[in-house]
């Protein structure tokens, strides 16, 4: 059963892992090291609350997409404060823009064809899960699936990034993958010939 827009915009905090990973994703080895992620998410989601009678979309896709923008101006707002610059929108549209092409690799992930309304909300569903459960990988792995597949950096740059050798980082990229996929099987499904 599909949910009505008013019911997705009830259910912001529904998504707080969705953006956790996306904020993770644009965040730079100095702004790691002085902006906590969750903050930043915590931020966009009071915004959120605050102004979701503005929102005007009746798809979970449109929410997603409404949510992102919120998100990118928290995200502009709290490195603008780290940077002590003046406010930069072509730096908020960048932002906004990223966070688009993030949330598409995630989406990539699935590879699910989105053919019809119900097909779409099911895809929005999974994405959710997925979000869920790249959040529930253990640290170093999540840094590698996140590094590799949803920003796109080769082996060879993730294990630069996490002061790894190669061989190391493709084993926490293999674990990471083989957690993931338990997380996201469904109850009931065999584990065997995994």
């Amino acid at each position: 059963m599909q949910r009505t827009a008013r019911e997705h915009i009830e259910s912001i905090e529904d998504y707080r892992d969705y953006l956790l990973l996306l904020v993770r994703l644009q965040l730079g080895s100095r702004a790691r090291a002085t902006l906590d992620a969750s903050d930043v998410v915590q931020q966009a989601i009071l915004n959120a609350h605050e102004r979701r009678a503005q929102f005007r979309g009746g798809t979970e896709g449109e929410l997603l997409a409404w949510l992102r923008v919120i998100l990118a101006n928290a995200l502009a707002t709290a490195v603008r404060r780290l940077d002590t610059q003046a406010r930069d929108p072509a730096r908020e549209r960048s932002l906004e823009a990223e966070l688009e092409r993030s949330s598409s690799r995630l989406e990539g992930l699935l590879a699910v064809d989105q053919t019809s309304p119900s097909e779409r909300a099911v895809r929005g569903e999974e994405l959710l899960r997925l979000a869920h459960a790249i959040a529930g990988l253990p640290e170093d792995q999540r840094q590698v699936v996140e590094l590799h597949y949803l920003k796109g950096l080769a082996v060879a740059d993730v294990a630069e990034q996490i002061g790894r050798t190669r061989p190391a980082a493709v084993g926490l990229l293999f674990r990471g993958l083989k957690r993931l996929r338990e997380l996201l099987r469904e109850p009931g499904e065999s584990g065997h010939g995994s």
